[in-house]
């Protein structure tokens, strides 16, 4: 008998492989079985997701740590732990675009949204999960330069911090929006509630990855919202130029100053009719 992943030849009474260390094997798959088996690696206690999820609150710097410094069984690793919270991340998306479409309306948010913002919000659903990729990059970026000087982590690194904190996030505040929206709550307002907890747990994971202070970690947090700051108006800037050059930006004035040219139309109308019936 071989190894199925390796062919290294095994015995009989062999439970893992000696050569890859794979799990051997001997049941035929059924329905029980592979229950058993989903069970065990996803909803014992003692399962790596579980352990994962719960290090991660007590001391994210084991996990995450670890993981730097080449850690890999103990725990999930920072790409599949990313994986299933965006898998998670886009269930919730598809059960609320499928059954609570309300829950996603945006005029709460923007009283005066336009049925354009309502579409680049679809776009956002859409493509949510490259957008979700993206944003890891930019959020790397900014703590890189917060920690600039300390070079405890360069910004490979940053990257698996980031992606271990925001699947954190995601995992934890899933089950919470999905109670506030099936209690009659907006998505939106749901969502920008949690973004405390997502600021004080990134604080937190930092803090205990650098071994900082209280007051290093605090002044650095608000440094991370400066660069934050200036980060955003970097990428509106980038933004706008793309808009002009692409010949957008004009259609967007143009489009500005017809709607409020209606808006002024009516309202002279609205007030030369209630003049008429003084």
């Amino acid at each position: 008998m071989n190894c199925k992943n390796c062919e290294h030849p095994l015995h009989e009474q062999d439970s893992f492989c000696s050569n890859c260390g794979a799990k051997v094997v001997h049941h035929r798959l059924t329905l029980k079985y592979l229950w058993h088996e989903i069970t065990e690696k996803y909803f014992n206690v003692e399962n790596t997701l579980l352990r994962t999820f719960l290090k991660l609150f007590s001391h994210p710097e084991i996990v995450i740590g670890g993981y730097i410094e080449g850690v890999r069984k103990k725990y999930v690793n920072a790409v599949s732990y990313y994986a299933i919270a965006l898998t998670i991340a886009g269930l919730q998306l598809f059960i609320l675009r499928k059954f609570f479409p309300e829950a996603l309306d945006l005029s709460i948010m923007i009283p005066e949204s336009t049925p354009q913002a309502d579409m680049d919000m679809e776009w956002t659903y859409d493509y949510y999960t490259i957008l979700a990729l993206i944003n890891i990059p930019i959020y790397a970026l900014m703590a890189r330069l917060t920690f600039i000087g300390l070079d405890t982590f360069n910004f490979t690194e940053h990257l698996v911090i980031m992606a271990y904190v925001f699947a954190q996030f995601t995992l934890t505040t899933f089950p919470i929006i999905m109670t506030m929206v099936l209690l009659g709550g907006n998505f939106y307002i749901a969502s920008y509630a949690m973004f405390p907890f997502l600021f004080l747990y990134t604080a937190f994971a930092y803090k205990r990855l650098y071994m900082l202070s209280i007051w290093n970690i605090l002044w650095r947090s608000l440094f991370f919202i400066v660069v934050a700051g200036i980060l955003m108006l970097i990428l509106g800037l980038i933004q706008v130029v793309v808009l002009i050059f692409t010949g957008d930006f004009q259609e967007m004035i143009e489009l500005e100053k017809a709607k409020r040219g209606v808006s002024y139309s009516i309202s002279s109308a609205m007030n030369w009719t209630s003049y008429r019936f003084r």
